[in-house]
């Protein structure tokens, strides 16, 4: 096999650092993660050696996201954090065909939320012209940035990348693109661009594997109006809204009169799905707006709509507990309590996506597991939703091993009534729970799937794989800082 990238296996395949998706200030790695890495290191090296294997070759197998994931679960029991873990066998570290299995799977994927950057679009004109934004993303190095004073460096941030990421270096089936929050002039990516990237993929054999959102700011000029073309030219899925974006920094909550007049255009479009960060707070000024007390107001009052809590209220500042009834919490368990206080149902129109909250809780299995587990006992089994903010971390699929192996402790099942996480559990939430507000049928995408040109290409692929194991988004304040500016 010959090694094209990291030749010398520096990159571990599942990956702990400090990457944001640029809507929360990069975060540090505590000393259990340092240490998680580290021995994920050491072991890599000896059970290379013990498979016969160079490093990198060992790394991009089965064995190697199993050996590193083994690592992970030494180094958080060694600081006491067993609430959950990876569920993973020992011997899969240096056996092939039980690494797969316990690694690999073949359920049906769909990603709510992912992203990428136009190399050519009309943003860039707002942008000075000695400046190169995106430039300190370790992503924006790759074999397409031939000549990086013009900005080609962009062009690993393209579409281009962004399919081989999802569709030949993950296990995703689907991915709905999402947007960022930003005015209309600073679009990174446009309603056309998304549009375009999905005619890319639809065109190898016409797959349906991309969807793509609208984005609406209804505190902004133009934008409730906009919905309009957004529903009946752009073929939209859903609405993408931030209560905590607006004009001078002032956001609002859906039950004001401009989130009730997005649920109603929404409603009388008839596209029923009203996708709303909340939680990863941008900055103290948008902490209020990033709560959920708003979120079971509208769903009572609007049974027939559906409302996917995107990122599930997580904040990345908050460590998870036990939800308690009545503390005011932020987090999650606003979330909870919002829909308790209104009567809302498990598994009823209220959903939870997972985008960069399931890739922070890999850091802490304790957080993970009280963050799932809430989800799932009180947003309800069928109505958590797999996410990854790709691409920003890099290719899902880390983020997939980690979740397809993830288990909550049976002492944490026992004593707050959190449920296991079985493998039907966790079909449901890789794609099955989305299909239903998405209004697909998984059989039916798994028909095509399995005969489309992306599958054909995946497979001539895999004879020879090159996962970078990069992640693309800042990593430093000063990287954040400079993402921040492009949003306008």
């Amino acid at each position: 096999m010959k090694h094209q990238i990291d030749q010398d296996g520096l990159r571990l395949p599942i990956k702990l650092d400090t990457t944001s998706n640029g809507e929360y200030a990069p975060m540090p790695l505590s000393r259990a993660n340092l240490l998680a890495n580290e021995m994920a290191h050491t072991s890599a090296s000896s059970n290379a050696k013990r498979c016969g294997l160079d490093r990198r070759s060992f790394l991009i197998g089965s064995c190697g996201a199993a050996s590193t994931l083994l690592a992970f679960n030494a180094a958080n029991a060694a600081a006491g954090k067993t609430g959950g873990f990876y569920q993973i066998s020992d011997d899969a570290a240096v056996d092939l065909q039980l690494a797969q299995a316990e690694v690999g799977g073949n359920e049906f994927i769909f990603d709510v939320q992912g992203h990428y950057v136009n190399p050519n679009g009309a943003w860039l004109q707002l942008v000075p012209e000695n400046s190169r934004p995106y430039s300190t993303l370790p992503k924006a190095s790759c074999e397409m940035a031939d000549d990086p004073g013009n900005r080609s460096y962009l062009n690993c941030l393209s579409a281009d990348e962004f399919i081989k990421d999802v569709f030949f270096d993950s296990d995703t089936s689907i991915m709905v693109l999402s947007f960022v929050p930003s005015t209309r002039e600073t679009e990174p990516v446009t309603i056309e661009d998304a549009h375009e990237t999905r005619n890319i993929v639809a065109q190898l054999d016409g797959s349906k594997r991309l969807m793509i959102h609208g984005r609406v700011n209804p505190n902004q000029d133009g934008d409730l109006e906009g919905m309009d073309e957004l529903a009946e030219r752009w073929d939209i899925c859903a609405f993408k809204t931030y209560t905590q974006f607006g004009p001078g920094g002032v956001g609002f909550w859906l039950h004001d009169d401009p989130g009730l007049a997005m649920i109603e255009r929404a409603r009388s479009l008839g596209v029923k799905n009203i996708c709303v960060h909340k939680g990863l707070p941008f900055g103290p000024i948008s902490l209020e707006h990033s709560r959920c007390d708003d979120v079971g107001i509208v769903a009572k009052m609007y049974p027939d709509m559906n409302f996917l809590i995107y990122h599930s209220g997580y904040d990345n500042s908050v460590t998870e507990q036990a939800f308690a009834e009545g503390q005011g919490r932020m987090g999650i368990d606003s979330l909870i309590q919002s829909l308790l206080d209104n009567e809302v149902a498990p598994n009823s129109n209220v959903y939870a996506e997972l985008g960069s909250t399931w890739r922070l809780l890999m850091r802490d299995p304790d957080n993970a597991a009280h963050s799932l587990g809430k989800l799932l006992r009180y947003v309800g089994e069928n109505n958590v939703l797999w996410g990854t903010d790709s691409i920003w971390y890099g290719s899902p699929q880390d983020q997939i091993q980690a979740f397809r192996t993830f288990q909550i402790s049976t002492a944490f099942q026992e004593q707050f009534g959190y449920p296991e996480i079985t493998p039907e559990l966790r079909r449901k939430v890789f794609g099955l729970n989305a299909a239903r507000p998405y209004e697909i049928s998984a059989e039916e995408i798994n028909r095509f799937v399995a005969a489309d040109q992306i599958s054909q290409r995946k497979l001539a692929y895999l004879e020879n794989p090159q996962p970078h194991f990069r992640t693309y988004g800042p990593k430093t304040r000063r990287e954040f800082m400079n993402f921040l500016s492009l949003g306008g």
